[in-house]
């Protein structure tokens, strides 16, 4: 089996070559403010970039605007923090699983972090079990990461339960660190509420959610065989005639809608950014979006 972290670096080479590479790792860089940095290179402008930035006398001999890049004098330390729990066993709206999405960018993240010689860590688990690898350097420990949580997560898991992670990181990680959270589509609730204030008070917080599939996929063309549901959380079964009824998908609708709205309160009560995905294909250019976001709330 290829080596997932392989995967990764595969998928964002695949990326680089729409020029955003470059991008990509400036705005990992600007993720946690007050450090001190040191000049690095100098690099084309692109939509979106701090015109502060812009080295106007260097712009001036090369033609076009460049931005200055800056390296941290001080390492940072990035945990990873996901659900292995059940639900992450599903198929997300692109017809990827979950766990899959959840790895890759989770790979994506750490391997920006280990461009950067940041140290990388990882907090795991589902309502049996938390799990914690350390924070340390190299594309070996990534991998082992990568690997920890694509062999946890699957339909014999346990029941999901992020508090349970969340509450392991407010309890046991000191410091400040950045700490990059990918989740299933969460309901806002006040035991949540409550761990991501404090959370957010010591620690950068980036929150990644992966969207759930459609009850109905657009490309089903009404087959029954195709469009039966079932839930991995409780094995609940949608039968087809139901799920394509248009009562029972505009009440669907209504509830994720309403969801959505509560989750997105609460992160952003609590001051912290969030992403969505829908696929493994879109998670290098939803996490740009999201650095980006976040240095622009910042």
């Amino acid at each position: 089996m290829a080596g997932l972290l392989l995967r990764v670096k595969s998928k964002m080479a695949i990326f680089a070559h729409r020029k955003a590479r470059g991008s990509l790792d400036g705005e990992y860089g600007s993720v946690f403010r007050g450090r001190s940095l040191d000049f690095d290179d100098l690099r084309t402008y692109v939509p979106g970039d701090e015109v502060r930035d812009i080295d106007w006398k260097a712009s001036a001999r090369h033609g076009s605007p460049l931005i200055k890049r800056y390296v941290a004098v001080r390492r940072q330390t990035l945990i990873l923090l996901t659900d292995t729990g059940r639900n992450m066993a599903a198929v997300s709206r692109s017809g990827d699983t979950k766990r899959d999405i959840a790895v890759m960018a989770l790979g994506v993240m750490g391997y920006l972090a280990h461009r950067h010689g940041d140290a990388v860590g990882l907090v795991s688990g589902d309502s049996a079990a938390t799990r914690t690898v350390p924070a340390k350097a190299g594309e070996a420990h990534l991998e082992r990461l990568l690997r920890v949580v694509n062999d946890a997560a699957g339909p014999a898991a346990a029941p999901s339960r992020l508090e349970d992670q969340l509450d392991h990181v407010v309890r046991t990680v000191k410091g400040r660190n950045l700490l990059f959270v990918v989740a299933d589509e969460l309901a806002a609730a006040p035991e949540m509420s409550r761990l991501l204030r404090r959370l957010r008070a010591q620690h950068e917080i980036l929150w990644l959610t992966v969207r759930d599939a459609d009850l109905v996929p657009p490309d089903s063309g009404g087959d029954s065989a195709d469009a039966n549901f079932y839930s991995v959380a409780d094995s609940t079964f949608l039968p087809a005639q139901l799920a394509q009824s248009p009562a029972v998908r505009a009440a669907y609708a209504q509830a994720v809608a309403e969801r959505d709205a509560g989750r997105k309160a609460m992160l952003a009560q609590a001051g912290i950014t969030e992403g969505e995905v829908e696929g493994s294909r879109d998670v290098v250019a939803a996490l740009f979006t999201l650095l980006e976001r976040h240095r622009r709330a910042g």
